[in-house]
């Protein structure tokens, strides 16, 4: 754990780096009036994240059923209500340097992501009217 300049896939490492914030997941069932000036999109039953090194659909949204190796968007807990997907390792997308380095709800525990950065929910609530596609995440 902790931060990395060369993220790996699967290394439970968080990515140094300045990324642009692409867009938001959010659940419509649990997250209402959500203000912000980015794209969002509704998080559905059969959304997933590859993290399937071996897959085209590698560090990008798929649908389930899915044949490869991907996470689940839609979860019972409570930290995917609302994702906010950054610019890591998108353009060009390459292989094991890792996937979903997102900014999402942090747990009731505040345990630790597996890459991800997460902070208390009231806390992101607050952020995103002010989160732009010109908003760096900056990870140092």
């Amino acid at each position: 754990m902790g931060l990395t300049s060369s993220k790996r896939e699967g290394d439970l490492k968080t990515p140094k780096g300045n990324f642009k914030i692409k867009l938001l997941f959010y659940r419509a069932d649990r997250i209402k009036n959500i203000h912000t000036k980015i794209k969002k999109i509704r998080i559905k039953k059969n959304f997933g994240w590859c993290d399937d090194v071996n897959s085209e659909e590698y560090n990008k949204l798929i649908y389930f059923p899915f044949k490869k190796s991907a996470e689940k968007l839609y979860l019972k807990k409570n930290i995917y209500d609302l994702i906010l997907v950054t610019s890591f390792n998108s353009k060009p997308v390459v292989k094991k340097r890792g996937s979903a380095i997102f900014l999402h709800i942090a747990s009731r525990k505040l345990n630790p992501t597996k890459g991800c950065i997460a902070v208390q929910k009231k806390d992101l609530i607050k952020m995103l009217p002010f989160i732009t596609q010109k908003t760096k995440l900056i990870i140092s």
